[in-house]
């Protein structure tokens, strides 16, 4: 297992590359939640259904992708 964690505005971003469990790659995870508590925004350990990425860097970049991405719309629906 590889996991980051980032800041993003008033968000964390928690990323993580799990090892398939067939071996042959790595699935996504993600969790988004307000920087000072609160509830989770988004989690999902199998993004993009379980999709396979060629390694831990590459799942790793698209959850980051898919999170900045949650927070973006995020801002423009409050605003």
């Amino acid at each position: 297992m590889h996991f980051q964690e980032l800041t993003e505005g008033a968000y964390r971003i928690y990323v993580g590359a799990l090892e398939s469990p067939i071996g042959d790659g790595y699935t996504a995870a993600l969790v988004v939640q307000p920087r000072h508590g609160g509830r989770e925004i988004f989690s999902d350990d199998r993004l993009s259904c379980g999709h396979r990425w060629a390694t831990a860097d590459d799942a790793m970049s698209y959850a980051l992708r898919k999170g900045r991405a949650l927070i973006r719309e995020r801002v423009v629906q409050v605003a």
